[in-house]
């Protein structure tokens, strides 16, 4: 298991826009697919977005696509979520995954056995 962080969350007015990121000490992080999961106040975890091991794979939720940005840095061992034009509906506790088997297609369909950073605020408010 990796340990991973997140940070980059807080406060946003609708339509701004914020970066997270999710990193660890000590991994390689091209071993893993990378995802970013959800969870709204009084809701259910959900998918947001996933970057397979080499980078090339990528998909999005529905409600998030042409919003939203995922990406990886190798050289940093670093994921990043950019969210852009947000929403009231964006609000959530945002957590960064990592799976050493699933692949980012499969991420679609929720987490399997990998790692998870501790969350971080995202709140959009006017």
């Amino acid at each position: 298991q990796v340990q991973l962080v997140e940070s980059g969350g807080g406060v946003v007015q609708p339509g701004a826009s914020l970066v997270l990121s999710c990193g660890a000490s000590a991994w390689e992080s091209k071993s893993y697919a990378m995802a970013w999961f959800r969870q709204p106040p009084g809701k259910e975890r959900e998918f947001v977005a996933s970057i397979g091991r080499g980078g090339y794979e990528i998909f999005y939720a529905a409600p998030v696509k042409g919003r939203f940005t995922i990406s990886r840095d190798f050289a940093w061992n670093t994921g990043t979520l950019q969210l852009s034009n947000v929403e009231t509906d964006d609000t959530a506790t945002y957590y960064c995954y990592a799976d050493p088997v699933k692949t980012a297609m499969a991420l679609q369909r929720g987490p399997y056995l990998g790692s998870w950073g501790q969350g971080t605020q995202v709140t959009v408010s006017s």
